[in-house]
């Protein structure tokens, strides 16, 4: 079943899925003070306090639908409505890190304050955009609430490392659409332009294939990318922006090793390409463990061996 846009939603509809939100943000704080409990008391304890206010929200939101359009409340999700983050479970994870539950739930606050936000702009009714400006009001102040966190519990050490809001913003923007194309663009490509550079043995012939590969990956990144997220409920910016950062980020990845082609002989061409791929897959590397959380050996270990398969691959069709 296709998702609804937005935009398409009734006053009605709204209204469900803000139950469906406050429901659902409620129980996920519910399940972040059970995991924190043990470790972080004062901690769990404000999560058990931010539960209690969505639900209480949760309520004033159903009093008000039952007044407005009666008992049936249609059901309507999160993954139902385009523009919403598909949140991993982090909650259901033990050990519970303090940081991943209030980075979470910054997100997951962030997200349905913006909801608020343009819920407000599609509904004319006054008693529900009263409501829903309150609930946005209350949904900002859950955000610095979880933000707070860093200062009381987190160690110097592990603050440092902290992104700020805006960096967080610049990360969901720019940095994860570009380090996807970036990855797709170095190693998707890789097979391709390997295996027919040692099956032709020329470089000329090697390097059409290799722009061809390259170009054609970043515009279906770039497509895939700007059409699968409209960014008003997510916080992620522009599909256009997201979509031009991720298909030139991809073409990019694959040129990188494609340019030393150009190099008439074939053999140097080859190991300079070889050498380009290297430098490649170690800044991806760096960049998933700089932006993304990733502890460096993890990340170098997998990027590795993503891109040494693929690698392979087209070596041994090359040389078949």
């Amino acid at each position: 079943m296709a998702k609804r846009n937005f935009k398409d939603l009734s006053e009605r509809e709204i209204l469900a899925l803000a139950i469906f939100l406050e429901e659902e943000d409620g129980r996920v704080y519910g399940d972040f003070a059970d995991g924190l409990r043990d470790t972080y008391p004062a901690t769990a304890k404000m999560f058990e306090d931010m539960q209690a206010e969505e639900s209480g929200h949760r309520q004033a939101l159903f009093d008000l639908y039952r007044q407005k359009f009666g008992e049936h409340i249609p059901l309507l999700r999160r993954q139902d409505v385009k523009g919403f983050i598909e949140h991993r479970p982090q909650w259901l994870v033990r050990p519970l890190g303090l940081r991943d539950a209030r980075k979470q739930a910054e997100v997951m606050e962030l997200e349905t304050r913006r909801f608020y936000e343009r819920a407000i702009t599609r509904t004319t009714d006054a008693s529900i955009r009263k409501l829903l400006g309150d609930l946005a009001e209350a949904e900002r102040q859950h955000y610095a609430k979880a933000e707070s966190l860093e200062e009381q519990h987190l160690t110097p050490d592990a603050r440092g490392t902290e992104e700020k809001a805006g960096r967080r913003l610049f990360m969901l923007q720019f940095i994860q659409p570009g380090l996807a194309g970036l990855m797709d663009g170095s190693v998707s490509t890789l097979a391709p332009i390997f295996a027919a550079a040692l099956a032709t043995q020329s470089s000329w012939d090697a390097f059409r294939v290799g722009l061809a590969a390259s170009l054609g990956a970043g515009i279906s990144m770039a497509f895939a990318e700007a059409l699968s997220d409209d960014g008003s409920l997510t916080g992620r910016g522009r599909p256009v922006v997201r979509g031009l950062v991720t298909g030139v980020m991809t073409a990019a990845g694959g040129i990188g090793h494609t340019l030393p082609f150009l190099i008439h002989n074939f053999h140097v061409a080859l190991v300079a390409a070889m050498i380009v791929v290297v430098v490649e897959l170690a800044i991806i590397s760096f960049v998933r463990h700089r932006y993304m959380d990733m502890p460096l050996v993890s990340s170098t270990v997998q990027v590795a061996v993503g891109g040494g398969l693929v690698f392979a691959v087209g070596i041994l069709i090359g040389s078949s």
